[in-house]
C-alpha cells in the first residue's frame, strides 16, 4: 500500500500510544499464542482495535479505498466497481427501501454508508468507536454533499441500545466489522435491540470456514496471521456465527459464503501481487503495492516518515502486521480456510419475549 501521500493532522484525534503498543497484544512467535492471549485481547478489545485502526486507516485509504472490505470480481470488472457492487448486493438482499433509517455498525471512514445511501436512498447513521475514522468519515461525507443523509457517531457496538435506544432503526448492517467484537452474541444482541420489530440485519462476516481445523497447526497459523494483521482479538467459525445469531433471537432468512462461489477471479487477487491478474489498467496500481517491490517501497517510506515524525511511532509495525495479514488472507482463501464474506440476512421477529 502506498503511503507517499499520507499527511498527518496534528489534531487528528489518534491515540498515538495505542499505535505504538498495538503489536504487544500478540506473541512475537505466533506459534506460541495461547487461549489466554486471545482472552487478554478480548478483555481490552477496544484498545486493540483502536490501536490498529489509528495506524492502519490511512494505509488502507492509500492502498485500497474508502471502503475497507473485500469483494467478488467479474471478468473485466474494475476494482472500485466491484467494491460498490458488493455493497449494493447487501442492500438489495436486505430489501432496503427509500426513507428507511439504517445503522452501519463499524462504519470505517464511511465509504459503504455513502454508497448505500445513494443506491437505496436511505438515511444512514454510521457508528464507530474510532475517533480518527469518524473525523475522516465526516470530512469525506461533507465533500460528497451527503451530510443530510449520512451522519456518524462515536459509539461502541457492544452498547448500541444504551446509545441509540431500543427499536430505533428499520435496518442494520455490518460489513467486515463485527469480527472485531470480543463476543458475537453480546454484539448481535445489541444489534437486535436497536432494530425495530420486523427489521432486517445484514452482515458480511469474517469467519474461519468448516474446512478449518483447530487441531491443525497450519490452520491455526493462518488464523493467527489474520488476527494479528487485522486487529481482531479472536477469529471464530461460521457455525459459531450462525449459533450466535440464533441464540439472540434472530430468524436467519438467507446465508451464503460468497467466497465459495466458483469465481474465476478470487476475492483475494488484489493481495497476491500478481499483475497478470489485473482487470483494468488502474488496478495495476492497487496490485503493484502488494508485489515484493511494492511492499518494500511502501514499508521503507513508512519507516522514513516515522523516523522524522511525520507518521506516529508504531505505524511501521502496523504496516508489517498488514503484510502478515496479506499472507494469511491469501493462504486462507486459497485453502478455503477463511472467508471475509459470509453473508447472513436476518430478521428480528415482529413479536418477541424480552
Amino acid at each position: 500500500m502506498s503511503t507517499a501521500l499520507i499527511t498527518i493532522n496534528k489534531g487528528d484525534l489518534r491515540n498515538r500510544a495505542g499505535i505504538a503498543n498495538y503489536t504487544k497484544h500478540w506473541e512475537k512467535d505466533l506459534s506460541k499464542e495461547t487461549a489466554e492471549d486471545a482472552q487478554a485481547r478480548k478483555d481490552v478489545y477496544a484498545e486493540v482495535v483502536n490501536g490498529y485502526y489509528d495506524g492502519a486507516t490511512e494505509l488502507y485509504e492509500m492502498g485500497w479505498a474508502e471502503s475497507f472490505h473485500f469483494a467478488r470480481y467479474y471478468k473485466g470488472e474494475a476494482f472500485h466497481q466491484a467494491l460498490a457492487r458488493h455493497e449494493h448486493y447487501l442492500a438489495a438482499q436486505m430489501n432496503l427501501k427509500p426513507g428507511m433509517r439504517v445503522l452501519d455498525v463499524g462504519c470505517g471512514v464511511g465509504g459503504p454508508a455513502r454508497e448505500i445511501a445513494r443506491f437505496a436512498d436511505v438515511e444512514i447513521v454510521g457508528a464507530n468507536n474510532n475517533a480518527f475514522q469518524i473525523g475522516r468519515a465526516q470530512k469525506y461525507t461533507a465533500r460528497a454533499g451527503l451530510s443530510d443523509k449520512v451522519t456518524f457517531v462515536k459509539g461502541d457496538f457492544m452498547a448500541l441500545a444504551e446509545q441509540f435506544g431500543e427499536n430505533s432503526f428499520d435496518a442494520v448492517y455490518a460489513i467486515e466489522a463485527t469480527c472485531h467484537a470480543p463476543d458475537w452474541e453480546r454484539c448481535y444482541n445489541e444489534i437486535r435491540k436497536v432494530l425495530k420489530p420486523g427489521g432486517t440485519f445484514g452482515v458480511y462476516e469474517w469467519c474461519m470456514t468448516d474446512c478449518w481445523d483447530a487441531k491443525n497447526s497450519e490452520h491455526v497459523r493462518v488464523q493467527k496471521q489474520v488476527e494479528l494483521g487485522n486487529g481482531i482479538p479472536e477469529m471464530r467459525t461460521i457455525s459459531a456465527c450462525r449459533t450466535a445469531l440464533q441464540n439472540v433471537g434472530f430468524e436467519i432468512l438467507h446465508e451464503e459464503d460468497l467466497a465459495d462461489r466458483p469465481d474465476d477471479i478470487k476475492w483475494y487477487y488484489p493481495l497476491e501481487g500478481d499483475l497478470r491478474k489485473c482487470q483494468t489498467l488502474w488496478d495495476v496500481i492497487t496490485c503493484w503495492r502488494m508485489t515484493r517491490v511494492g511492499k518494500f517501497c511502501t514499508q521503507n517510506t513508512v519507516w522514513g516518515l516515522e523516523k522524522i515524525g511525520l507518521v506516529p511511532k508504531g505505524t511501521y509495525d502496523v504496516g508489517e502486521a498488514l503484510k502478515t495479514a496479506a499472507v494469511g488472507l491469501v493462504e486462507g482463501g486459497q485453502k478455503k480456510l477463511f472467508t471475509p464474506m459470509m453473508l447472513f440476512v436476518c430478521k428480528k421477529p415482529e413479536a418477541e419475549l424480552n
